[in-house]
């Protein structure tokens, strides 16, 4: 399907965007109808992106529903192509990565309105409308819409002198304490956004706070997992960084979206339950390595120089703590071979960061990553 080339909008404030021949308005239904596309993406979890996909498809807010298969190795595609008839069903013949997954829908979406879901999601009634809508009402210097991610199921804390059970299933909030799936338990939030700390870390906002938190409508970041993208933005900015493969991608599209002056809102009507990593898991080898690596790497690329000495270090220090514990040893070589490998490739980090910085039009200072 053909691309259409779609006008980068004008400056909204001090820092707009400044694509040349910058021009354009508000998304709204007077301009002509905009159209929206879902792009979700599947790796040997037909079952998860049917489930995902059925309720896209019964909302029928969508003009499009795109499903990318980031070369299965089981029978996806087959099972796909049966399951949702009405579904656009690409299939990729390798599986490169999340990020290459999502632009091959982008790429096929013939729309202004991108809507970016997790497989492993399943979206609460008008979930689409929502995020369209809040977006046709954005001001234009509005890139992204994200939406509310609610943890699936309902959780408890352990107590601090707990140890988990083998096998016990156990998340860590930001504070550092222990969560694990309870009967009796509370409804937590995933995320309302993304932000950036003082290491590097990317995180989820609000992660696991109550799920009646009330967040404010700014936010750093969206998340790739339920968020609408403006098509203007990305024939500005471009789509998600290919190299990343996982995890960071929506990190550093934010990244490159906020120094072009183009900001991101939270729309707490859009709705999500997510089953946190039913697709990867979160102490996976991939995990761990493609983690690490991608938090320095994004750091390397837009953050202050404080912060991308924030992060070497504590990655070093992180590695050389697990090092000495010998049920950890096996992490501790993953850490450390992610930080070797951003080393061993720093020059063209830096050159990296250069380009970027060329092509920015709000300075580095002026973006609070972390709020």
């Amino acid at each position: 399907m053909r691309r259409v080339r779609r006008p980068v909008l004008p400056a909204s404030g001090r820092y707009g965007p400044r694509g040349p021949g910058a021009r354009g308005a508000r998304l709204t239904p007077s301009d002509g109808a905009p159209r929206t596309a879902v792009v979700v993406v599947n790796w040997n979890r037909a079952d998860l992106t049917t489930r995902a996909v059925r309720a896209i498809l019964d909302e029928g807010a969508a003009d499009q529903v795109i499903v990318v298969d980031n070369g299965s190795s089981d029978d996806s595609v087959a099972v796909l192509r049966r399951a949702l008839p009405d579904a656009t069903v690409i299939a990729r013949g390798t599986n490169g990565g999340f990020a290459a997954g999502v632009n091959t829908g982008i790429r096929h979406a013939d729309a202004d309105v991108v809507v970016l879901l997790n497989n492993d999601a399943s979206p609460a009634p008008g979930f689409v409308a929502a995020l369209r809508d809040h977006l046709l009402r954005a001001a234009p210097d509005v890139a992204a819409v994200t939406g509310r991610i609610v943890l699936a199921g309902r959780w408890s804390r352990l107590p601090s002198d707990t140890t988990p059970a083998p096998g016990q299933r156990v998340l860590r909030d930001h504070d550092g304490d222990l969560w694990t799936p309870s009967e009796d338990g509370e409804v937590r939030l995933n995320s309302t956004g993304v932000l950036v700390d003082r290491d590097g870390n990317g995180k989820d906002r609000d992660w696991f706070a109550p799920a009646d938190r009330i967040a404010d409508r700014d936010v750093f970041g969206f998340s790739g997992g339920a968020s609408a993208l403006r098509r203007a933005a990305l024939d500005d900015v471009g789509l998600l960084d290919e190299s990343l493969f996982m995890y960071y991608e929506d990190t550093e599209l934010s990244w490159r979206l906020r120094r072009r002056g183009w900001r991101v809102e939270y729309a707490a009507d859009a709705v999500v339950e997510h089953d946190h990593s039913a697709s990867s898991g979160v102490q996976s080898d991939l995990f761990v390595s493609r983690n690490t690596r991608n938090r320095l790497v994004v750091a390397l690329w837009h953050a202050p120089w404080s912060t991308v000495v924030h992060a070497a270090v504590r990655t070093l220090g992180r590695g050389l703590r697990l090092l000495a514990a010998p049920g950890t040893r096996r992490e501790a070589r993953l850490v450390l071979a992610a930080l070797a490998d951003v080393a061993g490739h720093l020059p063209a980090h830096l050159a990296h960061r250069v380009r970027r910085s060329r092509v920015a039009s709000v300075p580095r200072s002026a973006v609070d990553p972390d709020a």
